[in-house]
């Protein structure tokens, strides 16, 4: 699995008119499953990203991970949006190839096994509506954007 991880300061994916998912300071996600990944792919990457040391800690350093966050008390929230297109392959053409992304059924599994981690492991997330058309805003902080892959 792959995730495009973005530390915010606030996020929201609308669907319909509708604002469907949201969160504060916190991570905004873009996640998408490998035609060949598992379900053990999914917890790894979950764990991955609840472990990820990318917030500041008191002397300004990227030390503390969004669950230490959580464990102390701050309010801060994860947005957890399937998309495919992470997969996108576009090296060779100019039209991407998303011959590596899992098909639908297998990507809502996986992406749903990914959420359901990361809400285990203690993270408050809210997530988009898996195959809709979405549109993701965000307020990136830093900017901090990495790539975690499972």
């Amino acid at each position: 699995m792959r995730a495009v991880v973005q530390r915010v300061h606030k996020a929201e994916v609308v669907v319909g008119g509708q604002v469907v998912g949201s969160c504060g300071q916190g991570l905004c996600l873009l996640v998408a499953a490998h035609r060949n990944d598992t379900v053990a792919d999914a917890e790894k990457l979950a764990n991955k990203t609840a472990h990820l040391r990318i917030f500041s800690d008191a002397q300004g350093k990227m030390n503390l991970s969004l669950l230490d966050l959580v464990g102390a008390g701050v309010g801060v929230g994860v947005l957890a949006v399937s998309n495919f297109t992470v997969y996108g392959d576009a090296a060779k053409q100019r039209r991407p190839s998303f011959m590596d992304a899992a098909p639908y059924e297998e990507g809502q599994v996986l992406f749903d096994c990914f959420v359901s981690r990361l809400r285990a492991i203690g993270l408050p997330v809210q997530t988009g509506v898996f195959g809709a058309h979405m549109e993701v805003g965000l307020v990136n902080d830093g900017p901090v954007t990495l790539i975690l892959e499972s």
